[in-house]
């Protein structure tokens, strides 16, 4: 175990212990059930894994398309104001996976020997585990997903022009509740166009930029319903916390008042997982919720993506309607109807 997660769960099974001595039960019996509560918590760190990363990955998707509306420069402190509707496919893969007896150490299945059960993407189908917590039986079914086979949200973003063709881009959405789960992002970039410095470029209606950002994403969904003789364990709720730094490179080229977008995007994800909700009865006794979300310290992850990105945006007068395709393990789209607040302030720095 490492040694940042050794001192809460030495604590924790300290705590179970003197649980155990006050209902004076032998020295047998309370080495029983501290060996079963560590049974319990390695199966509650293996279905959280194998549950919850399927969502976490696919929300890295979901904050990564749609910060570029146009690698085209802005006019200094012009601003534009969009309202985005992001739609997530959710890939038939990633929505169950199979469990077996052999996968748990306190746990069993009540029926069978191995089974498949959603994951956070999945549908609602849901089968009973059983175990034994001292001489009582602890039964619960396996969460459901969230049964929808696209995923939609909005959220709003905005942008200024900034000096030397450079462009801040901010977006926020509140948290949306989802069918069995809950989603929330924000973020910041830097996007500068380079193609400034190519005179034939600008001539032939042809846009190169950069882009720099960072985003948070929070996705949440409702996890086990744990009871046993010693209270509830409160772990209702499990959430995923992904924070992406987002590199990408994008080109376009006016035709009229259409505009043709492509783009590159590579991002690093570090992903985080907790137990979240209200606190179980058992807290009382044990802080279990404490102890597993240190325990969860163990399937943290780094992730590098690499995506494309199609686009085409259509211009009417200051509105423009953008459509955008983001492609790489996941398919994600993007809409959106924005509208310039044009500026009188015309860039002239030159470098």
């Amino acid at each position: 175990m490492p040694r940042s997660t050794r001192k809460p769960f030495i604590i924790g099974m300290s705590a179970i212990a003197l649980l155990f001595s006050g209902r004076a039960v032998a020295q047998t019996d309370t080495e029983l059930a501290l060996t079963q509560i560590g049974h319990l918590l390695d199966d509650a760190l293996f279905f959280s894994d194998k549950y919850v990363t399927p969502a976490t990955d696919a929300a890295v998707y979901q904050s990564s398309s749609g910060w570029v509306n146009s690698p085209k420069a802005k006019g200094l402190f012009e601003v534009t104001f969009g309202l985005h509707a992001n739609v997530f496919f959710t890939p038939q893969r990633d929505r169950t996976f199979k469990i077996q007896n052999s996968d748990f150490t306190f746990f069993q299945l009540e029926e069978g020997t191995e089974a498949t059960v959603p994951t956070s993407l999945g549908d609602d189908h849901q089968v009973y585990l059983v175990g034994t917590l001292g001489d009582s039986e602890v039964r619960l079914e396996t969460p459901e997903g969230i049964d929808m086979q696209t995923v939609a949200y909005p959220y709003l973003q905005g942008s200024i022009g900034l000096w030397y063709d450079t462009e801040l881009i901010a977006k926020y959405s509140t948290r949306v509740k989802l069918k069995k789960s809950n989603y929330q992002v924000y973020g910041v970039g830097l996007k500068h166009t380079f193609s400034r410095y190519f005179k034939a470029l600008k001539e032939n209606n042809i846009h190169l930029s950069v882009m720099a950002g960072y985003s948070n994403e929070e996705v949440s969904f409702n996890f086990l319903d744990v009871k046993t003789d010693y209270g509830t364990l409160g772990i209702d709720e499990i959430t995923g916390n992904v924070d992406t730094w987002q590199f990408q490179l994008n080109g376009s080229r006016e035709f009229g008042r259409w505009e043709a977008m492509g783009g590159f995007i590579v991002n690093t994800s570090d992903i985080k997982y907790h137990v979240s909700g209200p606190k179980g009865t058992i807290e009382e006794l044990l802080p279990f919720q404490k102890i597993l979300n240190t325990r969860l310290e163990e399937i943290y992850k780094t992730k590098v993506n690499y995506i494309g990105e199609a686009s085409l945006r259509y211009n009417i007068g200051n509105f423009n309607v953008q459509t955008i395709l983001a492609f790489g393990k996941f398919v994600n789209t993007n809409i959106s109807l924005q509208y310039t607040f044009n500026s009188n302030k015309p860039q002239t720095q030159e470098l």
